[in-house]
C-alpha cells in the first residue's frame, strides 16, 4: 500500500495498492522532489474513465514500470473531480504541448509545480505514433539531467501562457447583451448540428445537454421552429440508442459513433442532472409524454440507485465490470430468453416482443452481445406485432422490470460515492424543478432531503462550502462552480417550497462568492482568494462537461438581483458576461451557458411575487400556470397573507391581497402590471408580448 490508503477519494483509493510509490497532491511531494532533484510526473484521472484504467493495468500495477517511476520521478496522482483547479492548469498546458488534451492526463513538472511537457495516454509498448511509457520517462528524465536549461525555457514559457489573471477580451459596456447576439449564436449553433441523427458533430458524440438548453431558450424566445425540431429529433434519439440505459435509465456519457448506438458505458451525476432538466423543458414545451417519461426515468435511477442514505448524491458509476468493458449493460439473446422465462405463464409473447422493441439479434450489435436500443418507432412495432399501444407499453414496463432484475444479480460496475457540492447542486436544481413542475411529492421530498444534506454537511464552521464529502467526512475548499450550482439548487428549492431559508442561504452563498472569487476585471477566478497557492490562479471561462462557473454564477446573481433589486448582482453579471460578448458570438457551442446567462439579461426577468392562500382552488390553478410551461427567465415569491416590508426578499415587500384572495403581482424591467386574482386574468397577463 502506498500514501494514497489515506485518501477518501474512490479513484486514489483504486491505485492505493499499485508499486508505484504514489503521493497525493500536496506540499510533500514537491518536497521530495526538491530534495531528491527530480521531475514528478503527475497523472490526472477519475474513478469512471475508462482508459483510465488501462493505463494503470498495463503500467501503474506493473512492477519493471513502477522501478522506473520511482527512481526517476515523484510521483503524484489526482482525481480531477476533486481537484478541478490542478486539472485545468495542467490540462491547459497539456492542451498547449500536444494541441489536445483528455484523461488520462500525464505531465511532467519541474519541483516548483511548472509543467514542461505531458500528454495523455501513453501505451507499453510504441504505438501508433507514441513511444512507450517506459522510453518517454527515459527521455524526460535525460532532459531533466542533461538539458535542464532547455527545460526551464519551456517551462517559463507555458507558465507565462497560462496565467490568467487580466483576461484582455471582451467589451468596455454591456451594449452587445442583446437578442441580436443571441440570434447569430443560435445559428451558428443550429448550423453545426447532425439533420440526421441529432446532436453536434461526429464520433465521438457528446450530449451536450448544455447547447440543447440555450436552444430551447432560443425557441422560447423567438419560436424558431428549427430548433425545436432539431433538439427533439436528438433528445429522441439519444432516448432510443444504447447511450440510455433502456433497463435502469440513466445516460452513459457519450456514444462512440454517430448514432447515438455505443456508448462509453460509465454513468456521471452531472450529466444526468443537466439532461433530466432539459427532457423536463422539452416536456413542458411540447407536451410531449415521451420526454416526460425519459426525465422521471433519470430521476427515478438517480434516486434509486446514486441518492446517499443521508440524501446526497454519488458521482459516477464506472464503465467497467469484471474487467470488461460493458459487460453490466449488454445481453446476449440466450440471456434474454432465460431472464424472461418466468414470465412466460402471464405474458407467453416476452421474448418475442423484446426481440422486436430492443432489435435483438443472435449476432447482436457489440462484440457478440445486444445493446438493448429502441430501432423502431413503438407504434410501427405494436402494430407488427398486433398489439394495441397500451399492450405494448404494459408489456414493455414488465420485461424491463424482469431484465432489471435479473441484471442486478450481475457484478455491478463500481460506484464513485463521493458527493461533490456542484454536481449535486445541479442534481438538486434538476428535482426542484421537476418537484414543482410534475407535481411529484416524492421528488419534493428528495429535494429537501438533498438540500439539508448539503447545508449540513458541505458548509464549514465559517459558512463557507466544502467541494466533497464522503464516508462522513467533509474536505477541500469549494471552487467558483460549487457555490454556483449549490446558489441554483438552493433557489429552485425556495421555489419549490417557499421556506425562507432556502433562499437565505442561496443569496448568504453569493455574497461570499463576490467576496473571495471576483477578479479585478470583472467575472471570477475559480479559486478564493485564501485557497492554495498553484502556479496560476485558474479562471475558465467556457463551459466544459458542466456550465462554467463565471456563467453559472452570472445566472444566479441576475436571479437574485430580481429578487433583491441589489445593483451588486446585477453589475457582476454583467462584469462576467460583456467580457465573453465576442467570444459567444464567434464560438457559442463554448459558451452556451453564458448565452443562457444573456438570455436572462436581455430578455428580462420576470418577477412574480403571490400574496395569499396557496391551498384554495384558484390559488392551485394559479401555481399550476405558474409552474408547468417553460418559461426559464421567471423567478417567483410566495407569502401567505399581506407583507409590509420583507427584509429578506424584498420581491415581496408591500404585496397585499385584494380583497382578501391570493393575488398575484407580475413585474419586468422595474415595471409591474396591474396585480390579478385569477389563474385566467393571469395566463393572460403572462401571454402579452411584453411579458413572454
Amino acid at each position: 500500500m502506498n500514501r494514497l490508503k489515506h485518501e477518501d477519494s474512490p479513484y486514489l483509493l483504486q491505485h492505493a495498492d499499485n508499486p508505484v510509490d504514489w503521493y497525493p497532491w500536496g506540499n510533500e511531494a514537491f518536497q521530495s522532489a526538491r530534495q531528491r532533484d527530480v521531475p514528478v510526473l503527475l497523472s490526472v484521472g477519475y474513478s469512471a474513465c475508462h482508459w483510465c484504467h488501462v493505463m494503470a493495468h498495463e503500467s501503474f500495477e506493473d512492477e519493471a514500470t513502477a522501478r522506473i517511476m520511482n527512481e526517476l520521478f515523484v510521483n503524484v496522482k489526482v482525481d480531477r473531480e476533486e481537484r478541478p483547479d490542478v486539472d485545468d492548469i495542467y490540462m491547459q498546458a497539456v492542451q498547449a504541448i500536444a494541441g489536445q488534451g483528455g484523461w488520462p492526463m500525464t505531465v511532467f513538472l519541474l519541483p516548483d509545480g511548472r509543467p514542461f511537457y505531458g500528454g495523455t495516454y501513453f501505451p507499453p509498448l510504441p504505438r501508433g505514433g507514441l513511444p512507450s511509457f517506459a522510453q518517454l520517462m527515459g527521455a524526460i528524465s535525460d532532459a531533466y539531467r542533461n538539458k535542464r536549461d532547455l527545460l526551464e525555457e519551456q517551462a517559463e514559457n507555458l507558465h507565462q501562457a497560462l496565467r490568467r489573471d487580466l483576461i484582455g477580451i471582451g467589451r468596455e459596456d454591456d451594449s452587445g447583451l442583446n437578442a441580436e447576439l443571441l440570434m447569430d449564436a443560435a445559428r451558428k449553433m443550429l448550423g453545426g448540428m447532425d439533420r440526421d441523427k441529432g446532436g453536434f458533430g461526429t464520433a465521438p458524440k457528446f450530449p451536450n445537454p448544455i447547447n440543447l438548453e440555450f436552444l430551447l431558450r432560443h425557441y422560447a424566445r423567438s419560436k424558431d421552429k428549427e430548433a425545436l425540431d432539431l433538439v427533439c429529433l436528438t433528445l429522441c434519439n439519444m432516448a432510443r440508442g444504447g447511450i440510455y440505459d433502456q433497463v435502469g435509465g440513466g445516460f452513459a456519457r457519450y456514444s462512440v459513433d454517430a448514432h447515438w448506438l455505443v456508448p462509453h458505458f460509465e454513468k456521471m451525476l452531472y450529466d444526468n442532472a443537466q439532461l433530466s432538466r432539459v427532457y423536463l423543458y422539452a416536456w413542458q414545451i411540447t407536451d410531449d409524454s415521451f420526454f416526460r417519461a425519459i426525465a422521471e426515468d433519470i430521476y427515478d435511477y438517480i434516486l434509486r440507485e446514486m441518492t446517499a442514505p443521508e440524501g446526497g448524491f454519488f458521482s459516477a458509476t464506472d464503465a467497467d465490470s469484471e474487467g470488461e468493458e460493458g459487460k453490466f449493460f449488454v445481453w446476449t439473446l440466450e440471456e434474454v430468453r432465460e431472464a424472461l422465462a418466468p414470465l412466460a405463464e402471464s405474458l407467453p409473447r416476452a421474448f418475442e416482443i423484446a426481440i422486436a422493441y430492443f432489435g435483438l439479434s443472435e449476432s447482436g450489435n457489440f462484440e457478440g452481445a445486444n445493446i438493448l436500443t429502441m430501432p423502431e418507432e413503438p407504434l410501427e412495432v405494436a402494430e407488427a406485432l398486433g398489439l394495441s399501444s397500451q399492450e405494448l407499453q404494459d408489456a414493455i414496463a414488465r420485461i424491463r422490470t424482469r431484465l432489471y432484475d435479473v441484471r442486478s444479480q450481475r457484478i455491478p460496475p463500481a460506484l464513485d460515492d463521493k458527493i461533490l457540492s456542484s454536481w449535486n447542486g445541479l442534481m438538486l436544481a434538476s428535482l426542484a424543478e421537476a418537484a414543482r413542475a410534475l407535481a411529484r411529492e416524492d421528488y419534493r421530498d428528495a429535494a429537501k432531503t438533498a438540500g439539508t444534506f448539503l447545508l449540513e454537511n458541505m458548509v464549514d464552521e465559517r459558512g463557507r462550502l466544502y467541494r466533497t464529502h464522503k464516508a462522513g467526512r467533509s474536505k477541500l475548499n469549494a471552487y467558483l462552480e460549487d457555490y454556483a450550482n449549490v446558489i441554483d439548487g438552493l433557489l429552485e428549492l425556495y421555489q419549490l417550497t417557499f421556506e425562507e431559508h432556502w433562499f437565505i442561504e442561496a443569496r448568504r452563498l453569493a455574497d461570499l462568492a463576490l467576496d473571495h472569487f471576483a477578479a479585478p476585471d470583472g467575472g471570477f477566478y475559480d479559486t478564493s482568494d485564501d485557497h492554495e497557492d498553484l502556479i496560476v490562479r485558474p479562471r475558465n471561462l467556457q463551459d466544459n462537461v458542466t456550465p462554467s462557473g463565471n456563467a453559472m454564477m452570472a445566472k444566479q446573481l441576475l436571479r437574485l438581483a430580481a429578487y433583491t433589486g441589489d445593483a451588486r448582482y446585477d453589475d457582476a453579471a454583467r462584469a462576467v458576461l460583456k467580457i465573453l460578448t465576442d467570444a459567444m458570438r464567434q464560438y457559442p457551442q463554448a459558451f452556451a451557458e453564458s448565452l443562457n446567462a444573456t438570455d436572462a439579461l436581455a430578455s428580462g426577468i420576470i418577477e412574480v411575487a403571490v400574496a395569499g392562500d396557496r391551498e384554495t382552488e384558484e390559488a392551485r390553478a394559479i401555481f399550476a400556470l405558474l409552474n408547468r410551461p417553460f418559461r426559464p427567465n421567471m423567478v417567483r415569491a410566495s407569502a401567505r397573507g399581506d407583507v409590509d416590508e420583507h427584509g429578506s426578499i424584498p420581491l415581496l415587500s408591500h404585496r397585499k391581497m385584494l380583497e382578501d384572495r391570493t393575488t398575484v403581482y407580475v413585474c419586468r424591467h422595474f415595471a409591474c402590471r396591474l396585480p390579478v386574482s385569477t389563474a385566467a386574468a393571469l395566463d393572460a397577463l403572462l401571454q402579452e408580448q411584453a411579458i413572454g
